[in-house]
């Protein structure tokens, strides 16, 4: 049962990762994302990046709660969390974004699709206008355009 909380926990982030994303990265606390738009910041690290402690901050919260319990649910609910955020970093920092230079070269339609919503999402500079606020789902209309651009 726990492990099937961690594995639902991990598949709701997205739809809660797309809220997050749309209504306050690009709402209230465009001030922090800004510059991962406009990268304005010529440093290694970003404002954007407080994300990262804001995110982690109720995932550390509910392992430790849920780890004084025998590791009840809330374990797992934090566990998919964290998952999803690590997910997350290899995912958008090292893969989209190329932080740090690996997987640079591909050719599977899915990840060259999400690499194109990706772009599609980082071609608005201002906190309107935007598209794509979501992470793992990729549109349809960005997987029809690699259809036959890589090996099944």
């Amino acid at each position: 049962m726990n492990i099937l909380i961690m594995i639902l926990t991990f598949c709701l982030m997205e739809g809660a990762t797309w809220l997050i994303h749309k209504y306050i990265m690009h709402g209230f606390l465009w001030i922090l994302h800004k510059d991962h738009h406009d990268h304005s910041n010529e440093g290694a690290l970003e404002k954007n990046d407080y994300f990262f402690v804001i995110f982690a901050l109720p995932t550390i919260a509910l392992m430790y709660f849920g780890s004084l319990h025998h590791f009840n649910y809330l374990f797992f609910i934090g566990l998919g969390i964290m998952l999803y955020g690590m997910a997350y970093f290899f995912v958008h920092d090292i893969f989209i974004h190329q932080r740090i230079k690996l997987f640079a070269n591909t050719n599977h339609r899915y990840f060259l699709a999400m690499r194109r919503a990706h772009k599609q999402h980082h071609k608005h500079l201002s906190k309107e206008e935007g598209e794509c606020f979501g992470f793992l789902f990729v549109p349809f209309k960005y997987l029809k355009m690699y259809h036959n651009s890589s090996k099944k």
